[in-house]
């Protein structure tokens, strides 16, 4: 049987040598892929896709103000703290409304 330190040099060499095949199986990937890019003549800016674009947001004005802190609110998404709170005491949002 063989021992722990024989089983660990054993070990040892086999990672190298998956290492090593790793690294020609790429190597063999790569000029295959070279080969095919000349042959369809794709450049590497082609295989970037070209980036994403993303909507540009427009900055939306104001349709709530609170006079007292300066706050303000476009009304879209959540309603903010502060007008959450004064609309909890009873306040109305027309209050608040930007004429």
């Amino acid at each position: 049987m063989a021992t722990y330190k024989e089983l660990k040099a054993q070990a040892e060499a086999l990672l190298q040598q998956a290492e090593a095949a790793r690294r020609a199986e790429i190597a063999a990937v790569i000029v295959e892929i070279h080969a095919r890019m000349k042959e369809f003549g794709i450049s590497p800016a082609d295989l970037k896709g070209g980036a994403k674009k993303t909507k540009s947001r427009s900055v939306v004005a104001a349709k709530y103000h609170n006079s007292a802190t300066g706050d303000t609110w476009s009304g879209r998404g959540r309603v903010p703290r502060w007008l959450a709170s004064e609309l909890s005491k009873g306040r109305s949002r027309d209050e608040f409304l930007i004429k």
